[in-house]
């Protein structure tokens, strides 16, 4: 049992503190109250199965663990299902956690919420999705983080080397525009046909695309590739790196009205997001190339990633024509998984 010495002037956050837990932000009280709470909507399954083993520290995340962080980070009942399914696409082999935690690189798990479980959950696809002011995409996006800090070890140091860190650190989750997607839903997109899904991928921050003026989908997606066409990001050069493309509903509106379809979008940005062999030969050691790439010539125009089905589109925000992009940090793949109990 905590105790807390109100006497000196400690405080419930002045423990957690002393005790290495949370991350930094002031935290609900996980009583038992509150995590059976939590729980109660999960109806009868065992609470204390462990879901995933979770590096690198190898603890096991059940659904109980899952629902006492959920509980620290101001989570509602209704989100834990969501959370629990995107601890399964944390351990799956795919998304690389260990390298994900152990890399220097400011990578973090954004999670994306797809289907009936953003209605359910209230959480923000619209207006300010990446930004502050939703109780669900905060603390959701918190929660996964707390569960990496306390189940998986990822603390600054020894169990997460990143240089610099990043905000994304604290809280990245965001919720798919399915109402204003010309498209359907992502998930289904790559298989998933459930009423609600997740997915991780482990990027960088949004990156900021801007076209106010453009009707075309290429003058559009032109930024689009320009901002992929950074030597500076880790997916560079050719890698199996993803990007993901969260195009605001007006973006992707004008893409569908000269009938582009997802599959056009990610290939036009595919031909188009590429430089020369000279200039790549300028920022990286060509020793570490694949065999096929010491054939180009310096005048060659090569792909930032090595297949067009690393480029993935999702649509994301309101009113507005500003979208983002999400490079990945390279060694780790995306994953989409079904919201199951």
């Amino acid at each position: 049992m905590l105790e807390v010495d109100v006497e000196a002037g400690e405080t419930v956050l002045d423990v957690y503190e002393r005790n290495g837990w949370g991350d930094g932000l002031p935290l609900e009280a996980p009583t038992p109250e509150r995590v059976n709470a939590m729980l109660a909507p999960l109806g009868n399954v065992d609470p204390d199965e462990v879901i995933a083993v979770l590096p690198p520290r190898l603890g096991e995340a059940t659904r109980r663990t899952i629902a006492i962080n959920a509980a620290l980070a101001g989570c509602r009942p209704e989100h834990l299902p969501v959370l629990v399914s995107a601890v399964r696409a944390l351990a799956h082999p795919d998304l690389n956690l260990r390298g994900v935690n152990a890399t220097t690189h400011s990578v973090a798990p954004l999670l994306i919420v797809h289907g009936q479980a953003v209605v359910d959950g209230g959480f923000n696809a619209g207006l300010g999705a990446f930004g502050p002011g939703n109780r669900a995409n905060a603390t959701v996006g918190r929660a996964l983080r707390l569960i990496l800090l306390h189940i998986a070890g990822a603390r600054p140091g020894p169990g997460d080397a990143s240089t610099q860190g990043g905000p994304a650190k604290y809280s990245y989750c965001i919720a798919e525009n399915l109402n204003d997607s010309p498209w359907g839903g992502y998930a289904r997109s790559v298989g998933i046909d459930a009423p609600s899904a997740v997915t991780i991928h482990c990027g960088e921050g949004p990156h900021n695309i801007h076209d106010m003026e453009s009707k075309e989908p290429a003058r559009i997606l032109d930024k689009v590739a320009s901002a992929m066409t950074s030597t500076g990001q880790n997916n560079a050069p050719i890698s199996q790196g993803e990007y993901f493309v969260a195009l605001c509903p007006e973006h992707a509106a004008a893409c569908a009205g000269d009938r582009w379809t997802r599959d056009h979008v990610a290939a036009y940005l595919f031909n188009q997001a590429r430089l020369p062999v000279k200039e790549l030969k300028r920022a990286f050691v060509l020793r570490a190339w694949a065999p096929w790439m010491q054939r180009l010539t310096d005048d060659d125009l090569v792909p930032m990633t090595e297949s067009v089905a690393n480029i993935k589109i999702v649509v994301v925000g309101g009113a507005g024509k500003h979208s983002s992009l999400i490079p990945s940090w390279g060694m780790t793949r995306s994953v989409t998984v079904p919201v199951e109990k």
